[in-house]
Parts: C-alpha cells; sequence; structure tokens
C-alpha cells in the first residue's frame, strides 16, 4: 500500500530497513511532519514491510550489493519531495524538526545538515562518547548517518547520492557534500538506540568504529571493512 502524501512540508523521510518491524511503529510522528515516509527495505525475514505498510508508509524492497546506500539512493530516486531526510529506524528525530530543517535550507550556501546525537539508555561512558561525537561533527563539519543527513533533493543528485558501497556510505556522502556547500549540525538532538553498544560495550564499539575508518584512510576495501564491522 502506497499512503498519500500529507503535504505538510516539503520533505521526504527515507528509512532502510532489514529486519526492524519492532521499531517502525516510533516513526508515525515523523511521518505527520513530512509529505511522505518511504521505507526502502533489504530484504527483511520478519514482518517489516507488512509493518510498514500497515503505517501508512511507502514501501520499496531492494535488494543488491550496494549496501545501505543502494536503498537510500532507491528511497530518493522515488521521493517526490524538495528535500531528502535520511532516518535511521531505530532513531527518533526531534519534535518539530521540519520546521528547522526548512529554515536551514532556506540558506543556498548550506548543502547539508544534521542534528546532535543522543542515544537512549546510555550511561556515563556512552555519554561521553556521543559527548565527543556532537564535538566532532560541530567543529569537523562532519556528522554521521545516524545524526539524520538531510539535503535538498538538487544537491543531493548533484553529487551523484550516496555511494553504493558496503560501508561508509554517510562519511563519503558528507565528504562530498563539503565541497560544494556548507555543513551544520543543528541544536535540536536525535535519539538513537544504544543497542549496538550496548550488545559490544562502549569502549569495545567504539574502537571497532575507529579501526573502520583508518581502515578506510589506510586503503583497505570497503568490502572487508564492512566484513570486519558485521563480525565484530
Amino acid at each position: 500500500m502506497i499512503s498519500t502524501p500529507k503535504m505538510t512540508s516539503n520533505i521526504s523521510i527515507i528509512v532502510p530497513t532489514l529486519n526492524e518491524a519492532t521499531n517502525l511503529s516510533r516513526l508515525k510522528p515523523a511521518a505527520a511532519e513530512v509529505n511522505e515516509l518511504i521505507v526502502v527495505d533489504g530484504g527483511s525475514t520478519d514482518d517489516t514491510m507488512s509493518t510498514a505498510q500497515n503505517l501508512g508508509f511507502r514501501t520499496i524492497q531492494k535488494i543488491g550489493s550496494g549496501g545501505r546506500g543502494m536503498q537510500l539512493n532507491t528511497g530518493a530516486n522515488a521521493a517526490c519531495s524538495r528535500i531528502l531526510l535520511f532516518l535511521h529506524a531505530d532513531t527518533l528525530l526531534p519534535p518539530d524538526f521540519s520546521s528547522a530543517v526548512l529554515q536551514y535550507l532556506d540558506n543556498p550556501e548550506n548543502n547539508l545538515g544534521a542534528f546532535r546525537l543522543q542515544v537512549d539508555g546510555g550511561g556515563l561512558l556512552l555519554n561521553l562518547i556521543v559527548k565527543c561525537a556532537n564535538l566532532r561533527s560541530r567543529f569537523l563539519h562532519l556528522p554521521y548517518g545516524d545524526q539524520s543527513l538531510f539535503m535538498r533533493r538538487d544537491d543531493f543528485l548533484t553529487i551523484g547520492g550516496f555511494p553504493e558501497v558496503p560501508i561508509m556510505e554517510d562519511y563519503r556522502l558528507v565528504k562530498e557534500a563539503g565541497k560544494h556547500g556548507k555543513i551544520r549540525t543543528l541544536s535540536q538532538s536525535v535519539t538513537t538506540s544504544a543497542r549496538r553498544w550496548q550488545r559490544l560495550g562502549p569502549i569495545h564499539t567504539t574502537i571497532i568504529n575507529q579501526l573502520v575508518i583508518l581502515g578506510y584512510y589506510f586503503g583497505v576495501s570497503p568490502k572487508k571493512l564492512a566484513a570486519f564491522y558485521r563480525k565484530k
């Protein structure tokens, strides 16, 4: 089922999924602020697709070797709005996020935006890690995908969209976007799940993330980096 766009703002939310049925209902408030919420599924074996359809979200199934970047590009190509917002299924947007997005992108000098990061259920150590991530995002102009990246559709197409690689598609998109305009992290916070940090531990998870980035800089293939990341 394809929902009728609400036309409350000129924004399309694109959510890549893989077995995220239990998280989708939490996205309903965000969907009420935008034209459409598009779920692009990568081959879930749970009820992700039927749950999304029952919630009135647009659904597309896209299975292939292009990773999450391929899912995000598929959603962007199908979107009907001037602005694209890329949201993880386990992340909640702040109240009235649409007004902040529209205001930011009204300035033609701004190319890409994101939100501050907040983690649901994090302890002292995890909160410190998140604080460091927010400092990186603010001062290095390098937000990651869990901070809900957003761009004008035309600008997104100009830079060629997300690289369709097994990992680090968000990092590479942001680096390319920075060549074409300003990048800023808004003061409002998204709240993302602590599930990966809780499963592996904050220190272990952070070390893995940093090793992946180092591997990328030293020329390790994205396929090998993705295998390492997902194995851990």
